[in-house]
């Protein structure tokens, strides 16, 4: 295991390149995994969770090679179901994702993973599936899943839109090549709608077309479409990079993340920003954050659960209370996100408070060092590590490669715009 120190970091200063997105690496990958031909895809995230997928995509069929910044897939075609269990690791994305395209595939495909995703829920989705002629089975509702192929009947279904976005992206994904039209109706308003958008942004670049109501409550997809292959250039994410602007915003300093371009899931993080009064400037796809003394605000989370986390640290930094709510989905994530975070920043001195459906946090507090348990989530060793750059003392992270779900070079990242950090 890997611990990793943080002391006391006055300035950041310096200027880098967002880490692509794992968003649109994954829905890209997949994509490009369904199409005829050679598809490209340009500065891809290489990550635990987009491998998963990735070695998913070509235990189905595909063909994927990777060489400096590049992937090249040529799509599978006809999808086979493989002789042994497709492990998705951590990924969640990767598990949602594949369960559906596994019902296209001839044979029975069983898709597992460690015991952190086993607790992550998956029964809307066999039920949707059911209701579209899919035979599949989990266990007690949570991975592993085994799904027989052959075949997507089509048709209705309806699941909830308040779980996970994950459900609707891999159905949408599934349903072009269904035997009949599918529409897919939501019980509950769709949270996390940006990342569905994405999925949808991205299959219409292969060639599918998706029509969605206005309130993306009703999806028509026609059958017998088919996939082509296309080229993409993966855009930064701007999840992760929320920390390293929330970094240069409490610690007054100021840096620049540039590929950064709308719209893109998260890009929130700029209108947070601005209404907590931080200073930033936004150019050609460049962020530049200039510190700035910050005021507590109201944040809703219900399209933006994973900027909860850097949010919350600048939290601790601001004048006042900050209120963050619908944000209940994140107890089912790697941790119960809003008790480890309240857990870890509690640790450091923080006075956060936690409601049934998020945080409140009083401000400005005056951190301290400690040992942090990340609880084997990225995003919460990230937060606590942006934390420590303001905390007196010494801040230790364990379990710190949990970061390499999402952002491996983070503390190198940190490291290069003056972060005083050692890894050990």
């Amino acid at each position: 295991m890997t611990t990793v120190v943080i002391q006391e970091t006055t300035k950041l200063s310096g200027s880098l390149e967002a880490p692509p997105s794992k968003s649109y690496t994954h829905r890209s990958v997949i994509a490009a995994s369904l199409a005829t031909g050679k598809s490209r895809i340009l500065n891809p995230l290489i990550s635990e969770d987009t491998a998963a997928t990735m070695e998913a995509c070509s235990s189905l069929g595909a063909k994927i090679t990777h060489k400096d910044r590049l992937l090249t897939i040529v799509g599978a075609g006809e999808l086979r179901a493989p002789a042994n269990p497709i492990d998705c690791r951590e990924s969640a994305s990767t598990i949602r994702f594949l369960t559906p395209i596994a019902a296209l595939a001839e044979g029975t495909t069983v898709l597992t993973g460690s015991p952190g995703l086993k607790r992550r829920p998956i029964e809307p989705l066999m039920r949707a599936l059911q209701q579209l002629g899919v035979k599949c089975t989990s266990s007690n509702g949570f991975p592993p899943v085994s799904v027989v192929g052959g075949g997507i009947t089509g048709g209705c279904t309806s699941l909830v839109g308040n779980v996970t976005s994950q459900f609707i992206s891999g159905l949408l994904f599934a349903c072009p090549h269904a035997d009949e039209d599918t529409t897919i109706e939501l019980t509950t308003p769709l949270e996390s709608k940006p990342y569905v958008e994405l999925t949808r942004k991205i299959i219409e670049k292969h060639g599918i077309n998706i029509e969605a109501s206005k309130d993306f409550r009703s999806f028509e997809i026609s059958s017998g479409q088919r996939y082509v292959a296309q080229e993409h250039f993966v855009p930064g994410d701007f999840s992760s990079s929320a920390f390293l602007l929330a970094a240069a915003a409490i610690t007054h300093s100021k840096i620049a993340v540039s590929n950064l371009h709308q719209p893109m899931p998260d890009d929130e993080i700029i209108n947070i920003l601005q209404k907590m009064r931080g200073r930033l400037r936004v150019r050609r796809g460049v962020i530049e954050v200039d510190g700035g003394d910050l005021t507590a605000i109201d944040i809703d989370a219900r399209d933006i659960p994973d900027l909860v986390m850097p949010c919350a640290v600048m939290a601790c930094f601001s004048e006042g209370e900050t209120r963050i709510y619908n944000a209940q989905r994140l107890r089912l994530k790697e941790s119960n996100r809003l008790e480890a975070l309240s857990t870890e920043l509690k640790k450091m001195g923080a006075e956060i408070l936690e409601t049934r459906d998020g945080l409140r946090i009083n401000g400005p507090c005056t951190l301290h060092g400690a040992t942090v348990n990340p609880h084997n989530d990225h995003r919460i060793a990230m937060a606590c590590a942006i934390a420590g750059l303001m905390a007196e003392g010494r801040t230790m992270i364990l379990n710190a490669e949990c970061v390499n779900k999402s952002y491996p070079t983070f503390f190198k990242d940190l490291m290069k715009l003056g972060a005083n950090i050692r890894v050990r």
